[in-house]
């Protein structure tokens, strides 16, 4: 008998631990996420341009594609629908499909609408409102910015080139205001992969819609000279200017070089990149937004190579939560 007040606090004492326990599994089931993983369509491209050898796509099965992969987050190219921004029926449908698989636009890629670092006035004011569709387009889906190139004459000087582009980003940022959506420059080569000359652009172009969408791959300046920009290095550069996407640019997996590098190994293209050392550095800056795949291999299919690079980006995140 004299042993049950002894057994009522034994079950007490259990019942706490096991209450406290599970609320803190309720807060870990409930907080934010270091990060989100989003899918970029150029993940896709030899499907979707019908090259030979890939499983040919469509574009308006990006969605579906992407939902079937556990990805809740697209990032659009405008060269798989050039034809279409000013089709509404057809950026109506791509909504309703986006809707209905239940994931979010977050961003249309535009290429091949000229330079806006022009030094040619005319030029550039061309090309500010040849960007303007995708504005409207990327407004009518649901996302937050259009990614842009601030590409300018490359025989100029390093700072006639930076005030160019800050030029013509500052425009086309007025425009973006008005649609409260944001113009991000993604580092594509010359001296937009130059992380001190972009972050210069960036203060120059003075507008609080401008901002940076790092590819972590994207670091050569000059690629036929071999002349590499350091990834880490320009990340960190970046990241203060980060507005709410970057790209994880992946290429094959399971090289022999850790579990967690990918390495381009194609011929004038060598580049091997530490994931942990690239998502540490994200997520010491306190950056919680999308992610986004942009598999660009040859080891793997599209769909592997996509697969591949979620299961990195999912452990890296889960060993640092």
């Amino acid at each position: 008998m004299t042993s049950a007040p002894h057994s009522r606090r034994h079950f007490l004492q259990i019942a706490t631990a096991a209450l406290a326990a599970s609320a803190t599994g309720l807060r870990a089931a409930d907080a934010e996420p270091l990060f989100k993983i989003s899918l970029a369509e150029w993940s896709l491209n030899k499907g979707m341009f019908k090259r030979e050898g890939a499983e040919p796509l469509e574009h308006l099965d990006f969605c579906k594609i992407a939902r079937s992969l556990g990805i809740d987050g697209v990032e659009y190219v405008n060269q798989m629908f050039a034809d279409k921004a000013g089709d509404l029926a057809y950026l109506e449908d791509m909504k309703k499909r986006q809707d209905d698989e239940g994931v979010k636009g977050l961003l249309i890629m535009v290429d091949r609408e000229g330079n806006l670092g022009d030094p040619d006035e005319a030029k550039q004011a061309k090309t500010v409102e040849n960007h303007l569709k995708w504005l409207d387009a990327a407004a009518l889906l649901g996302c937050h910015s259009i990614r842009v190139n601030a590409a300018s004459d490359p025989k100029l000087a390093y700072d006639e080139q930076m005030k160019h582009a800050a030029a013509g980003l500052h425009a086309l940022c007025l425009e973006a205001d008005k649609r409260g959506l944001y113009v991000v420059v993604e580092n594509h080569g010359g001296l937009s992969s130059n992380g001190l000359w972009l972050t210069g652009v960036m203060k120059l172009a003075d507008h609080a819609r401008v901002g940076i969408l790092p590819d972590f791959g994207n670091f050569y300046t000059d690629r036929n000279k071999g002349e590499l920009y350091n990834p880490y290095k320009g990340l960190r550069e970046f990241m203060p200017w980060v507005k709410k996407g970057m790209s994880a640019k992946a290429y094959d997996w399971d090289t022999g070089a850790g579990k967690h590098y990918t390495e381009d190994r194609r011929e004038g293209r060598e580049m091997t990149l530490d994931y942990q050392r690239l998502i540490e550095i994200v997520v010491k800056a306190g950056y919680k937004g999308y992610i986004g795949i942009e598999y660009e291999g040859v080891k793997h299919t599209e769909i592997e190579g996509i697969k591949r690079t979620k299961q990195a980006l999912e452990e890296l995140r889960a060993a640092m939560s």
